[in-house]
């Protein structure tokens, strides 16, 4: 017996009555993991922290997990994430509802500003869309435009088309759809009653029907017991009359030969919990009156274990012969903790900048801060109470008076009053001034930085612990490998089947380039490019050096190229010559990467200069923007360098995904997907080759642990894309 991967409508109709239980528990954050895992971190005031998982892969469900087996926080969260964060930060959840007997879940949000509602697809390819309370989308992670459906940001979400519901079905329409279909019971009941398999022979069982009675056979009297054992699983389910259970089967075994029969607890005579998870249902199955079984509580925790206990078990058992350390497990802890590290110094280098942004609205808008304080203070040497301020303010506003209008809330409390400053909202202390209460954001600013300057020492000891652990995981293989000879092993590497192996090991490494755009070049060479103005400008003034190649195009906003000549860890030389297959790889990066694959062009123009010819200081009149810079001499040209990028992982000598022109990429990686411009947004092209890639591996948690949407993304140009051969 398969184990279930995925809740049924059943199971959903079971979870809106135990989700009822939460209604009033407050949103703290959102996180999203690869691009089908969403976990939503809430405080419940009777329980206290509360996790809700949502699962849209492979295994579907949702349903709450015990705080202690979240997985680790990822590093920086992207865009969906953070749409959520913004949208349901502080928000009540309201409610959960399943739209009709569909495997679909509908979470309702509600915060001062607005409803949000996140629906969840637990069929077909599974999808979660985030709506407003008028139902437009605002994000989703799968788009859909079907026929029959659209969900895309923009529009109205639509459900699926109605089916018939047989938890509230009449008798009339219960015999109709019988009557219509050609088959047995069993599966006229699965499919035109939509009750799925496993409940269409639970239904048959107990009304003491044979599953495989053809319909035409069915009488009357066979439909009046199928209809009744409808109605007493309806009423179990409206009356949220549950004894959930959760049930095994023996290793090796399909558990329909338990010697023991009936529902057998777990910890009988002492013995443990069968080896495998097959099922959880929210009350006993007369299907499974042959499996061993252990009763829960509450259905959601019954799911929380099944689920927790099927990832155990599929992650499988260390080898006891095996007595290598488990470097890769140190090492992917050690880098999640740096994606934590950096993550935080974003946020660090996020929240000082707006500080000091806010400081200087304050002064740029000095008159209107000043009167508003002023006109607070004033009312306050008078007695006059908050709530007479707040109101006069209010009066204000509606008479058009530009202060009022500003003034978004007054905390009498904390003495504090909340202002719209150039669409800024700024938190003012009343009994300071506009100097201090921008003296006191610049201050909280520099307290920020010094918060940064502390994580940015703490990952650099990270890094070290990284790098402590590669070098002993190094140490071990070389050792290991020692007997065999390197020539054999790296002939075995080179003949390795990466996409066919069960298990491939993880090997990262974080290079120091990886936060600007990269690849190496069929020749071995270096290539680095500028995700924006800042990384322009380093990679000018820091990282160019005597001999280097500087590639730009034509077209505007394209990154500054550099073919490295030499590493920045050796010693520069302008003795070396660049071979012409990188510098045109170099070229087709440099243009692939700028406006041109933007704009749906399929070539652009490239030129070339020597390191020395490209200088930051401007001729006598001349400016130079951030990122800009100025060329002297004579430049190389590539006129109608084609566009080209392929997308790859790489598994030797490290796993990770890589990206460049394809004739660079595909010798370097074990499987490549090559890119042309399209119509693809950049994050759901990711998705799509991501998808691809565990099509092709094998090993599909391997692409999971290191090629997500987002690491997928970091390769790809601006602009939309598509995969070449679709």
């Amino acid at each position: 017996m398969d184990p279930k991967r995925e809740l049924t409508s059943v199971d959903l109709a079971a979870l809106v009555g135990e989700f009822g239980a939460y209604e009033g528990a407050k949103v703290d954050k959102a996180y999203l993991y690869g691009d089908d895992l969403v976990r939503l971190k809430m405080r419940d005031f009777d329980r206290g922290r509360l996790e809700l998982i949502i699962e849209v892969g492979e295994v579907k469900r949702a349903h709450t997990v015990a705080p202690e087996r979240v997985p680790d926080a990822p590093g920086r969260p992207p865009q969906f994430a953070m749409m959520l964060r913004n949208r349901l930060s502080g928000a009540d959840f309201a409610g959960v509802e399943q739209f009709e007997f569909d495997r679909i879940l509908e979470f309702t949000f509600e915060r001062e500003d607005g409803t949000t509602r996140i629906i969840v697809e637990l069929f077909g390819q599974g999808n979660v869309a985030v709506t407003d309370g008028e139902y437009e989308v605002i994000d989703c992670l799968e788009t859909v435009r079907l026929k029959s459906r659209t969900v895309v940001p923009g529009s109205r979400y639509e459900f699926p088309d109605s089916r018939t519901n047989p938890l509230t079905v009449s008798r009339e329409v219960f015999d109709h759809e019988m009557e219509e279909s050609d088959t047995d019971v069993v599966r006229t009941l699965a499919t035109q009653l939509n009750f799925g398999g496993l409940y269409a022979e639970e239904i048959c069982t107990r009304a003491g029907v044979e599953k495989a009675m053809d319909i035409s056979d069915a009488g009357e009297d066979v439909y009046d017991r199928l209809y009744e054992a409808i109605e007493r699983l309806a009423l179990d389910l409206r009356n949220s009359n549950f004894d959930p259970r959760l049930y095994f089967a023996d290793e090796g075994e399909d558990g329909d030969d338990s010697e023991d029969g009936g529902e057998n607890e777990t910890g009988d005579n002492g013995d443990s919990s069968p080896e495998r998870v097959v099922d959880a249902t929210p009350f006993p199955l007369e299907e499974h009156v042959e499996l061993p079984s252990e009763p829960y509580d509450t259905y959601l925790s019954a799911l929380d274990d099944y689920f927790f206990r099927l990832e155990l078990e599929e992650e499988g058992e260390p080898d006891p012969t095996d007595q290598r350390p488990d470097f890769e497990e140190e090492i992917a802890k050690q880098e999640r903790i740096i994606e934590q590290q950096q993550g935080a110094i974003e946020g660090f280098e996020q929240e000082a900048d707006m500080l000091r942004e806010q400081a200087e609205s304050l002064y740029a808008e000095y008159g209107l801060v000043d009167d508003i304080l002023s006109t607070i203070q004033e009312a306050r040497a008078q007695d006059r109470p908050w709530d007479e301020i707040e109101e006069r303010f209010e009066a204000g506003a509606e008479q058009g008076i530009e202060a009022a209008e500003a003034v978004i809330d007054v905390d009498g409390s904390e003495g504090v009053v909340t202002v719209d400053v150039d669409g800024e909202y700024i938190d003012l202390e009343t009994t300071q001034g506009v100097e201090q209460n921008a003296d006191r954001l610049y201050t909280e600013a520099k307290a920020v930085e010094d918060k940064k300057e502390g994580a940015l020492s703490a990952i650099e000891n990270t890094r070290k612990d990284l790098q402590e652990a590669k070098r002993r995981r190094d140490q071990w293989e070389a050792d290991d490998g020692e007997d065999e000879g390197d020539d054999a092993d790296e002939e075995e590497r080179e003949d390795r089947d990466w996409l066919s192996m069960p298990s491939v090991p993880v090997r990262e490494n974080e290079p120091w380039y990886d936060r600007f755009r990269w690849f190496y070049t069929s020749d071995g060479y270096l290539v680095i490019g500028g995700r924006n103005a800042d990384q322009n400008e380093e990679l000018v003034k820091k990282y160019l050096e005597p001999g280097d190649k500087v590639l730009h195009t034509q077209a505007h906003g394209g990154p500054v190229t550099v073919l490295k000549a030499t590493d920045p860890s050796e010693a520069s030389s302008s003795d070396i010559e660049l071979p012409e297959t990188s510098i045109e790889e170099a070229a087709q990066f440099a243009v692939s990467y700028a406006s041109v694959w933007k704009d749906g062009r399929y070539a652009g123009d490239v030129y070339a200069v020597d390191s020395d010819q490209v200088t930051k200081t401007p001729e006598s009149g001349e400016y130079l923007e951030k990122g800009g810079f100025a060329i002297r001499g004579d430049r190389t040209y590539y006129d109608d360098t084609p566009v080209g990028v392929a997308v790859g992982i790489q598994c030797e000598p490290y796993t990770r995904v890589i990206g460049g022109p394809p004739s660079a990429i595909v010798d370097q990686a074990a499987t490549t997907i090559e890119l042309e411009p399209g119509r693809y947004a950049q994050a759901d092209a990711a998705k799509r080759i991501y998808r691809r890639f565990r099509e092709q591996f094998e090993d599909e948690s391997f692409v999971r642990k290191i090629a997500s949407p987002d690491r997928i993304q970091h390769f790809m140009p601006p602009g939309g894309s598509r995969i070449a051969e679709e």
